[in-house]
């Protein structure tokens, strides 16, 4: 058997020291970006893990991070999550630990599941993401000193308890809703998500503020919502395309209703991007493929898992931080001869 990649061959072929190495696995934001990517690519071609067991002894932990995996009642797959998931994994085992995946019911109901886990002492802290409303978690673990970082907001209006990150899903419609303007559309309309969800009120807070700022059209008769964003149809669309002044350009507070729209469309013999501008949300595998491909707004998914790794770390505060969207720009929103659809 091979013997095992040491910290010491990893600083010499890094060209850098021992300690240099050692921040690049536990305080990365200690390095320069460059010193940070070549130390983790050298990291990456030796296969270099962190020796677990002395860590453990060292520190008495674990060396496993909790993470709830939520179970989506309708069975369907959220490809987003997944992608973070897999980036969270990557993330956490470059500081030598691994995550602990289990299942918790939401709510109150669920923190028996993360008081087991501690008296266990199974868990070092815990990741959470699918975070809702009010959701109970932070407070729970703050009162009890636990070391926590939260993918997600819990949307109360007051200062939410531990550090955070999220995406900034309002400045990522405006984007769209810019892009859109500068195609020359001023009646945008927007396919949400049910009401009362928090993400996409905060999409839809971000489409309301661009239309008003960029001149555009704010108007609730501009609004629909899918009542299940995971099998519509095209329904929220097609409310929209067939009242008495239909909208030049639709935005989508996700691919999933963004996809639905091509079907809308397609039933009506108009197409995306030469007939109605339409953009999404996420930047799924599928935005890619579908012709024309659908402008969507891509979530810097390496960026959130390893932001929230430090913030578990190295926790600074619990003021949050929001990461701004790319918007991806594909042929669903861009009339082939350069003016407005429509």
């Amino acid at each position: 058997m091979a013997r095992a990649t040491t910290l010491e061959q990893v600083a010499e072929r890094a060209g850098v020291s021992r300690q240099t190495v050692s921040n690049a696995i536990n305080a990365p934001e200690k390095l320069h970006p460059d010193t940070l990517r070549r130390v983790r690519r050298v990291i990456d071609e030796l296969g270099y893990r962190p020796d677990s067991g002395a860590r453990a002894l060292r520190t008495r932990s674990s060396g496993l991070i909790g993470y709830c995996v939520a179970e989506r009642q309708d069975g369907s797959i959220n490809v987003f999550m997944d992608r973070y998931l897999r980036a969270l994994t990557a993330e956490v085992e470059r500081t030598g630990r691994h995550l602990l995946l289990f299942t918790a019911p939401d709510g109150e109901d669920g923190l028996a599941v993360y008081e087991d886990l501690l008296a266990r002492s199974a868990v070092d802290g815990f990741v959470l993401s699918n975070t809702t409303v009010g959701d109970p978690r932070h407070a729970w673990l703050r009162a009890r000193e636990v070391p926590f970082a939260s993918f997600g907001r819990i949307w109360t209006g007051e200062p939410q308890p531990g550090p955070w990150v999220d995406v900034d899903g309002a400045s990522g419609t405006a984007q769209a809703v810019e892009h859109l303007v500068a195609q020359g559309h001023t009646r945008i309309g927007f396919l949400g998500l049910q009401a009362g969800n928090p993400v996409g009120d905060d999409r839809e807070r971000g489409w309301r503020r661009a239309c008003a700022d960029h001149g555009a059209q704010v108007d609730d008769r501009l609004v629909a919502r899918s009542a299940d964003e995971h099998r519509d149809q095209g329904e929220a669309a097609a409310a929209l395309l067939d009242s008495d002044d239909p909208p030049t350009a639709l935005v989508a507070a996700n691919d999933a209703i963004a996809l639905g729209a091509y079907a809308a469309l397609e039933a009506r013999g108009l197409r995306p991007g030469t007939d109605v501008a339409l953009t999404g949300f996420d930047d799924s595998p599928t935005a890619a493929v579908v012709r024309p491909g659908l402008t969507s707004l891509r979530q810097p998914i390496e960026q959130i898992a390893a932001r929230v790794v430090r913030l578990l770390d190295h926790p600074e505060d619990d003021r949050g931080e929001l990461l701004r969207p790319e918007l991806v720009v594909r042929a669903s929103s861009v009339n082939d001869d350069g003016g407005r659809n429509g």
